[in-house]
């Protein structure tokens, strides 16, 4: 079955105080259903990301909130799966459609984030980690030990790190959705506040409110882009029964699935959106995806080999890092956001990469204009 991204939205992500929960969620579901021309009757089924508008916004049942925007209330159910709620949402909505069981759904993701302290945002974000293996553990430490690892055993520098959020933060100049637009020098971000050691304040992705959303049909859509192939991979929530500290295999088990399916291969990817919660986790990324051999992510990153003058576009949106990490929306914004550049006829192929928790759940799409 051939499955079409007919219509996508983003909201701006950033701290937007004048928009509440709702309000982003009905923006992002109107926009892409005008986007692809329908009527609200089309809709069939919602699929609903979201991680924890339970806490941040004590709001549950957000589906029956997204349900009763239509005047049919439409079937509706919400999907979690950490900083991955997004992607699988987009995963459960395929699966419906390759089923049979609909034939156009709706795909949304929102997150408020910023309506809590920052103490109690990095309590709640915490709540994807195994809370009794790992207690008092937040997600900045953890992934400080990943690149700690990743430094030991490859010898990635401090100076590449900070190219991965220089870099993303040039590149988010150019989607006016993006959280920041503002350039930064490698020196400042090596020099900025230390969070977890080597982790500074800019290797790190900010708290973000926002949402996305896309229409998926399994009717025949002539040029709407094409969802090729997708793969999920699963590892330990923790890190201490993890096989390896440098690579993540829900990625490389994610990507093997998404590729066998699209019948492609690393090199026939010229555009990604991966998962940059931290600068390690897209050096990381580009590596467990194939895009470059193990232990080279940094080098690439640094000789400028994952922007317009490389060989695959790394995060054109910004990433995590500078467009904004609304953690339910991120999944679907990413899908979002490449099935506009493939609409546009700026690149043909494109990949999607979506992390839960420290590498837990990993969600691979493979797109086609």
């Amino acid at each position: 079955m051939k499955i079409f991204i007919t219509g996508q939205y983003i909201t701006k992500f950033g701290e937007l105080w004048d928009r509440g929960l709702n309000e982003l969620l009905i923006e992002a579901m109107d926009g892409a259903i005008t986007s692809a021309g329908l009527e609200p009757k089309d809709i069939e089924a919602i699929f609903v990301a979201n991680k924890a508008a339970g806490n941040f916004e004590d709001q549950h049942h957000l589906n029956a909130i997204a349900s009763q925007h239509f005047s049919h209330y439409p079937p509706a159910v919400r999907v979690e799966a950490a900083c991955a709620s997004g992607s699988l949402a987009v995963v459960a909505a395929e699966q419906a459609l390759a089923a049979g069981t609909y034939k156009t759904v709706l795909v949304v993701g929102v997150e408020k984030m910023t309506d809590v302290s920052s103490e109690m945002a990095t309590h709640i974000l915490s709540g994807a980690t195994d809370v009794h293996l790992e207690a008092g553990s937040t997600f900045p430490a953890l992934y400080a030990l990943l690149a700690q690892q990743h430094m030991a055993e490859y010898g990635t520098t401090r100076e590449q790190l900070s190219a991965v959020a220089v870099k993303n933060h040039l590149h988010a100049l150019e989607n006016p959705e993006a959280q920041f637009h503002k350039k930064f020098t490698l020196d400042q971000v090596s020099q900025s506040l230390l969070v977890a050691d080597p982790l500074r304040i800019l290797d790190c992705s900010p708290i973000s409110d926002g949402a996305a959303a896309v229409v998926l049909t399994s009717h025949p859509s002539s040029g709407s882009p094409q969802i090729l192939g997708w793969g999920q991979g699963q590892d330990s929530i923790d890190l201490a029964n993890r096989a390896s500290l440098t690579t993540l295999q829900a990625t490389k088990t994610a990507a093997k699935h998404a590729f066998a399916r699209a019948k492609l291969t690393p090199t026939d990817i010229q555009v990604a959106e991966v998962h940059d919660c931290f600068t390690i986790a897209e050096i990381f990324a580009i590596e467990d995806l194939g895009f470059v051999p193990k232990g080279s992510g940094g080098a690439a990153t640094l000789d400028n080999r994952t922007t317009t003058s490389g060989n695959v576009m790394i995060n054109p949106s910004g990433g995590l890092k500078a467009c904004g990490h609304p953690v339910g929306a991120t999944g679907v914004k990413q899908v979002a956001y490449l099935a506009k550049l493939l609409k546009q006829g700026q690149y043909q192929v494109g990949l999607t990469h979506n992390v839960g928790g420290s590498g837990a759940t990993a969600v691979v799409h493979i797109l086609k204009g």
